[in-house]
């Protein structure tokens, strides 16, 4: 690799830190949890931070070159994060990468079910794996409908942003929430 290809990489890899950053602020919006209802649990802020990161991604892979690369730089914060989380509250070594491996399906699957939901513009559809995954099969109110409201407003304001420069900014969740039909 040359020395251009290595500083690349590591511009990129500083960048998708920012940019994962960035959706983990927006997924620690109290509104989310005190209004929308949304479980303050380890799985809970999985799923939000796992939704807010998918819809970076999302805008960086709809963009061109840097934004490919940049949106798996997000995906490897991601997870290396989640990563040194599982180590920090005590997972052993040998289970740390088994439980990653879930956590990367669990986020595949989930990324999968958003994508198609909001690219044929089906909010039932979003509304339904919001439901699924955020709360479980719990009771969730109108929740999930809110969510997807949240959803659905973050992903249109994404799309007015050149996310590739390394910056990006979310709607506060109030706010998102406000746009509810």
């Amino acid at each position: 690799m040359s020395m251009f290809g290595f500083l690349r990489r590591n511009r990129h890899e500083r960048a998708g830190y920012v940019l994962y950053t960035a959706a983990v602020a927006a997924a620690r919006a109290p509104f989310l949890y005190a209004t929308v209802g949304v479980p303050d649990t380890l799985d809970g802020r999985f799923d939000l931070v796992g939704l807010h990161v998918f819809l970076v991604i999302r805008r960086l892979q709809a963009q061109p070159a840097p934004g490919p690369a940049l949106a798996q730089a997000v995906f490897d914060a991601m997870f290396h994060d989640m990563d040194v989380n599982l180590r920090e509250m005590g997972v052993s070594d040998i289970a740390v990468g088994r439980k990653v491996k879930v956590m990367w399906e669990a986020f595949n699957g989930r990324a999968t079910a958003y994508a198609a939901a909001l690219d044929s513009g089906d909010t039932a559809a979003l509304q339904a794996a919001l439901a699924r995954n955020v709360w479980r099969g719990a009771a969730a109110g109108a929740g999930p409908a809110m969510l997807a409201a949240i959803a659905v407003a973050q992903d249109a304001y994404l799309a007015g942003q050149a996310v590739t420069a390394g910056q990006v900014a979310f709607l506060p969740a109030a706010a998102a929430a406000a746009q509810l039909p």
